[in-house]
Order: structure tokens, then C-alpha cells, then sequence
């Protein structure tokens, strides 16, 4: 009995088959809309989702309040390159400091942050806002702490430093709180 060898295999060209192409997009799931009208490139994107699909759900007011941090860390920064010793007078109620350099310097670390807390405010990434938020608390936790120190060590509380310890612990409860809400995981509807 003779056996017959099989027939030479034949390789399809899928690339010049246009249903098969279509089959094989239709596979990877390239090309086509998913239920947002999202049209996807790959199935990986469609797997791993889309980072701005997530980060619509901010809390309200939430913008506002970034520009706000912004505009006041930028107002102080500003105030403490050009007019350090006014700042100063205003905050400890004293006259001149001896060394401008200490306040200029602290315009410059606030004026660092202002510019990190203005850029977060064009993006719509949660963990970006998130780490500008806690980036704020800390700097104003040790703000606080620092001017309470500052004032027990004097004897005496000023009005401007007595002022700037109340504001302080209000924008450290606000951007904790908006801290906190950003790191919620959403209501399933």
C-alpha cells in the first residue's frame, strides 16, 4: 500500500483578504466604538480602560479651589520677593528682619508651589491633583506648627500671625477634604 504524502500546505494572505482582515480587527477589537462612542486602538486600551473616562467624577468645587490655592500662594510668594520686610511686619507686628534672605527665600519655596498647584489645574489626572493637594496640606501643616511655635516662643499673638494660623488650618482641612474625596472609589450605579 503506497501512502500518499499530504498536499503542500497553503499559507493565506490574510492581508489581501479583506473579510479575514475585517475578522481580525473585529478580534483585537481595533477600530471599533465601544458604548461612550470611544473608538479604540487596540484591545489593550479597551482593557486597561481610559484615564479620563475616571477622572470626570471630581468633587464640586474642586477647580475653584485650586485656583484659589494658586492665586494666594502666588500673591504671599510675590509679597515675600518683593516686600519682605513689609510681610514680616504684618505677620509678627515687629519691625525690620535682620536678614531679608530667610523671607526671600520662603517666597521662592511658595512660589515653587503655587506654580506646581497652577499646573495641576490643567490636568485631569487624579493622582496629579491628589499629590498637589497633599503637597499643599503638608506645606501648610508646617506652616501652622512653625507660627504656632513662633508666636509661644514670643509670648505674645499678633493679629497677622493669629490670622495666618486660622488660615492655614482652614486650607489644610479643605484640601484634605478634597484630597479625601478625589481618593474615593465611585458609587456603582
Amino acid at each position: 500500500m503506497a501512502t500518499k504524502s499530504p498536499p503542500p500546505l497553503m499559507k493565506k494572505h490574510s492581508q489581501s483578504d479583506l473579510v479575514s482582515r475585517l475578522k481580525t480587527r473585529k478580534i483585537l477589537g481595533v477600530g471599533g466604538e465601544d458604548d461612550d462612542g470611544e473608538v479604540h486602538r487596540s484591545k489593550i486600551s479597551q482593557v486597561l480602560g481610559n484615564e479620563i473616562k475616571f477622572a470626570v467624577r471630581e468633587p464640586l468645587g474642586l477647580r475653584v479651589w485650586q485656583f484659589l490655592s494658586a492665586l494666594m500662594f502666588t500673591v504671599i510668594a510675590v509679597m515675600a520677593l518683593a516686600f519682605p520686610d513689609q510681610l514680616y511686619e504684618v505677620v509678627f507686628d515687629k519691625g525690620t528682619v535682620s536678614s531679608k534672605t530667610s523671607t526671600r527665600l520662603y517666597g521662592g519655596a511658595l512660589f515653587s508651589i503655587s506654580l506646581i498647584i497652577w499646573n495641576s489645574m490643567y490636568t485631569a489626572e487624579k493622582v496629579i491633583i491628589r499629590w498637589t493637594l497633599l503637597t499643599e496640606a503638608c506645606y501648610l501643616s508646617i506652616q501652622l506648627v512653625v507660627t504656632t511655635v513662633a508666636m509661644i516662643e514670643s509670648g505674645s499673638t499678633p493679629l497677622g500671625a493669629s490670622v495666618l494660623v486660622c488660615s492655614c488650618l482652614l486650607f489644610v482641612l479643605v484640601s484634605g477634604y478634597f484630597y479625601y474625596q478625589l481618593g474615593r472609589r465611585p458609587k456603582k450605579l
